[in-house]
């Protein structure tokens, strides 16, 4: 039954909603570069190399220090993270909107990654103690994952948009108004929480996470990129050592920085693995609706990014009714129905041909929408078996998993892609052609652009059917995943209708 005096008011909701605003600005900023990557280009000149750190620096500054920020916010508190982490994004921002040279735009890149890598963790352990009551806390992480999945769409739009009329710097200047008004409310609104009997920080144990995180990382999306090559697997397999001696130290450290006490329920170690499982389905989509839409149908990155707010718009729906539905029935259902949904939109993309804009949005939406119930139950879930006072470190670890789910979709179902569209481009593309044009579909467009007439319309044509059938192919794959993941909820939490919340301890967080 639920506690009255545990229920929310105005004030933990409006400080919900000004937490909200760093969830939208690191999801943001995740899609809004590729739109100002081609004015950086122009202006600073930067190498190939640097070209892949000004985007990659982000992404492995944040997963490398997820576990250890998450960690650091449970001892020192989650509020006075969230204002450093807000002060260093917005600081960041600043600089990498006015930076020189490259080397000054992957630096600010790295320290958005930091910014971002302390935000994440704080405003989801900030959640789980805004809320006590049950349906409560539902509700507000089912709009804090809709938003989450909503930011990246809005992102590409709002970058789109701002370099239409303005420098490419624009596109990192949106965040500092919104980190200002962090900074300012956040102190009022935001209640300080903490775990109220801190083990000492372990400094080796954050090193070895970093140790283990950043290679896995790196290698996934190397293999993504290029293919597999011995390098990239002598990569993946030095993080994997580092994580297995990582793994051991928190088994034996007394002053552990993941407390053992996350996996005393079952439920939160197999809620990390769902939720990895989900971020590989929506990664795999999104590799290709996004060239679908730009190389296939030849959309304008603005025009793809308008139309791919649509699908947004359905998420923003989906993820707050999962979440409710979760309060209704067992979640392990629910949380098999959205990854049934999601198998059904893979399905969908089957049926894409080289001209579905229509079928290829509603795919879109339909894989988007099961996914986003998955995560936002699953992380419901997750949370409310853990410990209140580990509620940093908890939600840190579920944001790695979605890390490595993101990144091994996109290597996994990206080279199931380009393999078929390679196949098919060598069988179906006249000889004399540059290996470019049968490497990739945007090395195709490019060719085919440089021809005369009818020659450059053969070219598209069989590139776009090869890398639909690509498409096709991965789909099937997709499929698959996501059927294992329903199995696998459906037999990891069969016993598991609710999750029982642990009560707090101390009144857990010196609460302001």
């Amino acid at each position: 039954m639920t506690n009255p005096s545990a229920r929310a008011g105005r004030r933990e909701w409006t400080a919900f909603a000004v937490l909200l605003l760093p969830l939208l600005l690191v999801s943001m900023d995740v899609s809004v570069l590729f739109f100002a990557m081609p004015a950086i280009t122009g202006q600073l000149a930067p190498t190939s190399t640097q070209q892949l750190w000004i985007f990659d620096s982000y992404a492995f500054a944040l997963a490398g220090l997820l576990i250890t920020m998450g960690s650091l916010g449970d001892r020192i508190g989650r509020r006075k993270l969230l204002l450093f982490g807000a002060a260093a994004f917005g600081a960041a921002s600043v600089a990498a909107a006015y930076a020189r040279t490259p080397e000054m735009l992957i630096a600010a890149r790295a320290v958005l990654g930091i910014g971002g890598a302390t935000l994440m963790p704080s405003t989801m352990g900030l959640v789980r103690n805004l809320f006590r009551d049950e349906a409560e806390r539902t509700k507000a992480i089912g709009i804090w994952s809709g938003a989450m999945a909503g930011g990246i769409a809005l992102g590409s739009v709002l970058g789109g948009v701002l370099l239409k009329y303005f420098w490419w710097g624009s596109a990192f200047l949106i965040n500092v108004p919104a980190m200002l008004l962090l900074l300012v409310l956040a102190p009022f609104l935001v209640p300080e929480s903490r775990d109220p009997r801190p083990s000492r920080f372990d400094p080796l144990s954050a090193v070895l996470s970093m140790g283990a995180v950043l290679p896995v990382i790196y290698g996934i999306k190397r293999i993504a990129a290029d293919g597999p090559t011995p390098a990239m697997g002598l990569c993946i397999g030095a993080g994997l050592a580092v994580g297995a001696v990582f793994v051991h130290r928190q088994r034996s450290n007394p002053d552990a920085m993941i407390s053992r006490e996350l996996f005393r329920h079952r439920v939160f170690g197999a809620g990390i693995g769902i939720n990895t499982l989900a971020a590989v389905g929506m990664m795999g989509s999104s590799y290709f609706t996004t060239q679908y839409l730009q190389a296939v149908l030849g959309k304008t990155p603005l025009e793809a990014a308008l139309w791919g707010v649509i699908p947004s718009v359905a998420v923003g729906i989906a993820a707050p009714v999962a979440a409710g539905a979760g309060q209704r029935t067992a979640k392990s259902r629910v949380i098999a129905t959205g990854f049934g949904i999601a198998a059904l939109g893979y399905a969908l993309l089957v049926l894409c041909g080289p001209h579905s804009l229509a079928l290829t949005l509603v795919a879109a939406a339909v894989i988007a929408c099961g996914i986003v119930a998955v995560m936002a139950v699953v992380s419901d879930m997750a949370l409310a078996s853990a410990p209140v006072e580990k509620a940093g470190s908890a939600a840190a670890l579920l944001e790695t998993g979605q890390e490595f789910g993101g990144a091994l979709g996109m290597a996994v179902f990206g080279s199931i892609g380009l393999a078929v569209y390679r196949r098919d481009a060598d069988a179906g593309l006249p000889g004399g052609l540059p290996h470019s044009a049968h490497e990739t579909l945007g090395g195709a467009v490019a060719v085919a652009h440089r021809l005369p007439g009818r020659a450059g319309e053969a070219v598209l044509a069989t590139a776009r059917d090869a890398f639909v059938h690509g498409m096709h192919v991965a789909a099937v794959g997709g499929i698959a995943v996501l059927l294992l993941g329903a199995v696998v909820t459906l037999v990891a939490l069969r016993r598991r209708a609710t999750v029982p919340v642990l009560p707090d301890r101390d009144a857990v967080a010196t609460q302001r």
